[in-house]
């Protein structure tokens, strides 16, 4: 049995009921519900629940944070941008762990990590807020050294390494290139101390590449798991996902 834990994301989840119930939220008939998703998701072995609250809420909601927070049984990683109204939301509901994430708003999902070293000044005041509540943090950078010693510098208790650069590469040269980057990130994270996680663009197909970054701790999917399940349920979809991240090293 592997010792790397899987998070799964349930923004998607959220986002089939907002295509219909959007400007319907209490409604009784209101499906699918993330919170469902959550347990099936932790039955089947997941280490723990991802959720991003975004600031134009196309997706989770509130309400939804607040159920995952009460109910699951597992942990709560809440994604979130830095901005003032979503910190007062995670202040109040107090996650597990917050990671800290880039956030556009006319981008479909998350792309690139976050510029520590630009935006060092913003984020620091975020992250001792939340450190002081009790919540663990961690930012989600893409896989380079400077990223990495910034986010260090910092004094979080993680990093989230951006695969989506490797997990969309078309040639083979380009792949090598980003997994030798994510290699030699993953261990600057490990000897700076931090909980090295890896997320973006994971799927069935390329986690071979991902079982080949060292020092690894969690892998946050989503989108892959989310659209597996429509074939074969939710829990199967998570099982998979964990029998192909059972190769990865100890």
């Amino acid at each position: 049995m592997s010792s790397l834990r899987l998070g799964v994301n349930v923004d998607h989840v959220a986002t089939l009921r907002q295509a219909r119930y959007a400007t319907m939220p209490e409604s009784k008939n209101a499906e699918p519900d993330p919170l469902v998703a959550a347990r099936l998701c932790e039955r089947a072995g997941a280490g723990g629940i991802v959720a991003h609250l975004r600031s134009d809420r196309r997706h989770i909601q509130d309400r939804d944070i607040e159920r995952l927070r009460q109910n699951i049984m597992t942990k709560l990683n809440l994604e979130m941008g830095n901005t003032e109204g979503i910190i007062d939301v995670a202040l109040r509901i107090v996650p597990d762990e917050v990671c800290l994430v880039p956030e556009k708003r006319e981008e479909i999902t998350t792309e690139g990590g976050l510029d520590v070293v630009s935006q060092r000044k913003e984020l620091e005041p975020t992250i001792r807020r939340l450190q002081v509540a009790g919540i663990r943090v961690s930012l989600f950078i893409d896989p380079t050294l400077e990223q990495v010693d910034a986010a260090a510098e910092l004094g979080v208790e993680m990093v989230e390494l951006h695969t989506g650069k490797l997990a969309n590469a078309f040639t083979e040269k380009f792949q090598k290139e980003e997994l030798e980057q994510l290699r030699a990130a993953a261990r600057a994270g490990s000897e700076s101390h931090m909980q090295v996680n890896a997320g973006h663009g994971i799927n069935y197909k390329n986690i071979g590449l991902i079982n080949q970054i060292p020092c690894l701790t969690e892998l946050n999917i989503g989108h892959s798991i989310i659209s597996r399940a429509m074939w074969v349920g939710l829990e199967t979809a998570v099982k998979e996902m964990l029998s192909t991240m059972a190769t990865y090293p100890e």
